[in-house]
């Protein structure tokens, strides 16, 4: 006779053994139904395919999980249009994000790591497909476009300053200024040189020598952005664009292309003879051939204007906490 004890062990052991098998058995089914709505991302250096998938369809005003996982280098996970934090990707350490997209429309998600060469070519669409609203319409065009510019045409300035214009010098004269010129849309609209040229006709500048003129210029272009915007531009700059513009704007990043002629921003017969608006033209739509991307899909329309105020810091003065790049 086996005594009560013995039997009440035996029992808890069978348990026992029912259980770590019963969880065994159910580990991959469990794991199964908790991952069944998560879509997996994987990141590969551009030269290995990018992202895989490229392209999703979610519906709108659903939480969409993603997993994200680097395949080789570190990566970045970006969606273009979007407030949300940038995700960073290390190889073997997959990341998990949730994301609800309360608009329909296609957004871009993108890499925010150099990781080669062809970087820019790391993208990817997300397809959210709900009803359109009145919140969803198109937007108006761009300025560029408004203004029926050509961005592929030369700009070459006919008149440049002798040194870099400098808006701290400009300001002592701003009581000179025309009320018609003191306002963005009159910077984003026009070219230094033609903000030049109106003001050396004017004359209350009689006295003024021609440098002078353009550190008015340059005050005039300090009071259309702010700290924060110039900032943000600069952040942006050297994120998407130093690789191939160069940290000084010079075009000579190390991944510039060998076959295609950069620009020099800080040159001002190259930069003068260009509106604000026409350099928004270029960040939105990018370089017909050439291998600059678009970054419509990707920058709000406000980061798009600080990067063009950032870029006219490399031509001009603008303030003491953007300082002219090296020689």
């Amino acid at each position: 006779m086996v005594a009560p004890g013995v039997k009440r062990s035996h029992a808890l052991a069978l348990a026992a053994l029912v259980f770590l098998l019963t969880g065994v058995a159910l580990g991959p089914v469990r794991r199964w139904w908790q991952n069944r709505d998560v879509v997996e991302i994987r990141a590969r250096m551009p030269e290995r395919g990018g992202f895989s998938p490229k392209a999703l369809t979610v519906p709108a005003g659903t939480p969409v999980r993603l997993r994200l996982v680097s395949d080789d280098v570190v990566h970045g996970f970006a969606i273009g249009g979007r407030d949300a934090p940038v995700v960073d990707l290390y190889p073997g350490k997959p990341v998990e994000v949730t994301l609800t997209f309360d608009r329909p429309g296609t957004y871009t998600f993108y890499c925010t790591r150099w990781c080669g060469p062809n970087h820019w070519r790391m993208r990817g669409t997300i397809t959210v497909e709900g009803p359109v609203t009145q919140e969803s319409t198109s937007p108006p065009p761009p300025l560029y476009v408004q203004l029926g510019l050509d961005i592929d045409a030369p700009h070459w300035a006919g008149a440049v300053p002798q040194e870099r214009p400098r808006a701290s010098r400009g300001q002592r004269w701003a009581s000179l200024l025309p009320a018609d010129m003191q306002s963005l849309a009159y910077v984003r609209t026009h070219t230094p040189e033609e903000a030049w040229r109106a003001l050396r006709a004017l004359p209350e500048m009689r006295d003024l020598d021609d440098q002078q003129v353009w550190d008015l210029v340059a005050y005039l272009w300090r009071q259309a952005t702010r700290r924060e915007a110039l900032a943000e531009g600069a952040r942006l700059y050297a994120q998407q664009c130093a690789a191939c513009h160069g940290e000084t704007g010079r075009g000579d990043g190390p991944f510039a292309p060998q076959h295609v002629a950069m620009p020099d921003f800080t040159d001002p017969a190259w930069s003068f003879g260009a509106s604000s608006a026409l350099w928004q033209g270029k960040v939105l739509r990018g370089g017909m051939g050439t291998t600059m991307p678009s970054w419509g899909l990707i920058f709000t329309e406000e980061q798009t204007w600080a990067v063009v105020d950032y870029l006219w810091t490399f031509s001009m003065d603008l303030e003491p906490g953007f300082p002219a790049p090296a020689p």
